[in-house]
């Protein structure tokens, strides 16, 4: 493995890579690697020559300072975990290389940024569009990474990518969970270890809901995650809801959509979680 801290450093070693004719993979991530991000990184390793592992916590996404500054970071830790896994390039830039002067583009994905995350978090998605835009131009890879618990983000980031005419796949990787269910996820390592218990209701609550919708309608299907979440001491949610997997606009009725995906953000503590589950999807 190879860790570059420079755009022009990363370019090297790749141009190298295509001069052998080489497949490039790239899984972008803000560090704090966990299970799920070395099982994107290893998605890439069995279908490209060499992968490329950003490692950057990319400050234009975070609406909240304090979310910024706590957010978990142990490049350490994250390189000996790389280490293992293939053929690599790490990529741990500073803030001054990604932004040199301030990126001021302001992208539209409406409606899919306007609702859930968008709603609640003014400004991530046009912070994440501007680092992955830089990532995707500095590494031009055949293809990109990057896993479905953030499924808002996953079809932003496609829609971003046919709105630039930018030629690479990106592939969709599904979500890792602890052996107990909970989502894999950074901000895990910040929960308490009775936060850590208590937030397993997230995903036991998605689950049963399944379940619930095979003899309920969507109206009641909704209300009973809402109110088993709004039951569990210690959660705020700040939303839960039932869209159409493509447009992500909510749906009304089990009928209304082929692919149907419940969403769901809330505070476990001062610590906030998202995951997601479906309901129906075309196979």
């Amino acid at each position: 493995m190879k860790i570059v801290s420079t755009v022009s450093e990363l370019r090297g070693e790749l141009r190298e890579c295509r001069e052998k004719g080489m497949t490039v993979g790239l899984v972008p991530t803000m560090g704090a690697l966990h299970r799920g991000h070395a099982s994107l990184v290893e998605r890439s390793v069995s279908e490209n020559d060499v992968t490329v592992v950003s490692i950057f916590v990319n400050p234009t996404q975070f609406n909240d300072k304090n979310d910024l500054k706590n957010y978990p970071r142990d490049l350490e830790a994250d390189c000996a975990l790389l280490g293992a896994l293939g053929n690599i390039i790490a990529f741990a830039p500073e803030v001054e290389e990604m932004y040199p002067e301030p990126d001021t583009r302001v992208f539209s994905f409406a409606p899919l940024d306007t609702v859930m995350e968008g709603a609640f978090r003014p400004g991530h998605f046009n912070g994440v569009a501007q680092i992955v835009s830089k990532l995707f131009y500095a590494v031009e890879p055949d293809r990109a990474y990057f896993g479905e618990k953030d499924f808002q983000q996953l079809a932003i980031i496609r829609e971003m990518v046919r709105q630039l005419g930018l030629k690479l796949k990106i592939v969709g990787c599904p979500i890792v969970r602890e052996e107990d269910g909970l989502a894999m996820s950074s901000r895990n390592m910040l929960l308490t270890d009775e936060e850590r218990v208590r937030a397993l209701e997230i995903s036991r609550t998605l689950a049963d809901s399944v379940t619930f919708a095979e003899n309920n309608t969507l109206k009641a299907t909704k209300a009973f995650v809402e109110s088993r979440i709004n039951a569990t001491e210690g959660f705020r949610l700040e939303y839960y809801q039932i869209v159409d997997g493509d447009t992500l606009q909510p749906v009304e009725e089990w009928g209304d959509s082929d692919y149907i995906v419940g969403c769901i953000a809330l505070f476990c503590g001062k610590i906030r979680l998202i995951d997601n589950i479906k309901y129906k999807e075309v196979k």
